[in-house]
């Protein structure tokens, strides 16, 4: 409460000002309650009353604790929402972190409401610190050799594949599709483990039993009983240490028949290349633009982790949960399922939610970080974008 005393007016105008206020603030706790009791009373049905005809007296006897409770709610989250709407001077709430209490004050209607709460803020940075901050970018150079990648690359996705004859085996870097299932220890079929049509290519590694090397030799229609052994610390849980017998059929063998390099293959890439050399020059000029962008990336991350080391940020927990929880959601997104089923297909391998959020705790705290910092430097040294440098960025993308 603000006085309007002067040095040398007397203790008793200034116990008037401070019981006067007192008043105020008692009125206020009490309405309050007063006024939550009205609305039950209007809308209440208790035995032998009839509906909005209730005695406030009754309702405080058999709801009393329940309705002060309440009440007390109401009055708090008003009051906050009172105080930081108006003075601007007193740290806003981050909107994600609710307000807490590690007691729970007691409303008593004749005196004085007083309660304390927590509650995380944006973090505070003084002035950035920059100096003494090097980084060190690799100097790299594109070569024939990504070229030549990047034209087999092309090739494999522009390469027709054909069956190959049935007298034909099975060779790496073929597509084959098996049928498989596997075995008891009697060699009978474990109901629910059979599997058709399983498309992969021999040598990729991309399949659950590793049968890539089984496969190898095969001839289509070649049936093979195969007993498999995986290492106590394999990377999938349920294949660690065990033995699993195994049948599998060739049921197709398929070869990709690359095209030639030359300028046909460079025109079915694209109308704008006329001639190999046309291609070449094409993905040389995208491979450095790749490699800019990948070095300015460096360079970036670079600076970043430097600033971080020079100028210590304080995050509060929640900042960093919401921003965990955020990246949950997206990868959800990515693998177009809900949270909730991506949970239950991490917990198919071994891990939990809390063990990924827990991996990526440090590389999300070190992008808060940054972005906080960035934000700082943004705002002091005054750093926007003009429309016209955003027209030039579309015109250019």
């Amino acid at each position: 409460y603000k006085t309007q005393l002067k040095i040398g007016q007397s203790t008793a105008k200034f116990r008037n000002y401070k019981n006067a206020y007192r008043n105020i603030v008692v009125t206020k706790v009490a309405n309050g309650y007063k006024d939550l009791l009205a609305k039950y009373a209007k809308s209440v049905q208790i035995p032998g009353f009839r509906k909005g005809h209730v005695p406030t007296n009754v309702l405080e006897r058999k709801f009393g604790e329940s309705l002060k409770a309440e009440a007390l709610a109401d009055l708090i989250d008003k009051t906050l929402q009172e105080i930081f709407e108006k003075d601007e001077s007193i740290p806003q709430p981050l909107p994600y972190a609710q307000p807490t209490m590690d007691e729970a004050p007691v409303m008593d209607l004749e005196k004085d409401l007083t309660f304390t709460v927590k509650y995380d803020v944006m973090p505070e940075i003084a002035d950035v610190k920059l100096d003494g901050i090097t980084v060190e970018v690799p100097e790299v150079a594109i070569g024939d050799e990504e070229i030549n990648e990047e034209l087999k690359a092309i090739q494999e996705r522009n390469a027709l594949v054909v069956d190959k004859k049935d007298d034909d085996a099975a060779e790496k870097d073929n597509i084959v599709t098996v049928n498989y299932c596997e075995l008891d220890d009697a060699g009978e079929v474990i109901k629910g483990t059979e599997r058709q049509d399983y498309v992969f290519t021999l040598g990729s590694g991309q399949n659950l039993f590793e049968i890539d090397d089984d496969v190898i030799g095969m001839k289509k229609g070649d049936k093979k009983d195969v007993t498999k052994t995986y290492s106590a610390d394999h990377n999938n849980t349920e294949l660690a240490g065990a033995t699993k017998k195994l049948r599998i059929e060739l049921t197709a063998v398929k070869v990709r028949n690359l095209p030639e390099l030359d300028d046909e293959l460079a025109q079915d890439v694209s109308e704008k290349y006329k001639t190999l050399d046309d291609l070449k020059a094409g993905i040389t000029k995208d491979l450095n633009a790749a490699l800019e962008n990948r070095l300015n990336e460096i360079k970036n991350n670079s600076l970043i982790e430097a600033m971080i080391e020079k100028n210590p940020v304080v995050l509060p927990a929640s900042m960093t949960e919401i921003e965990l929880e955020a990246r949950w959601r997206q990868m959800a997104q990515q693998f177009q399922t809900s949270p909730e089923q991506l949970e239950k297909l991490v917990n198919s391998t071994g891990k939990s939610k809390a063990d990924m959020l827990g991996d990526w705790k440090a590389d999300v705290e070190k992008a808060l970080k940054g972005r906080l910092i960035v934000d700082k430097l943004l705002a002091d040294k005054k750093i926007e974008v003009s429309q016209d440098e955003v027209e030039a960025e579309f015109a250019k993308i």
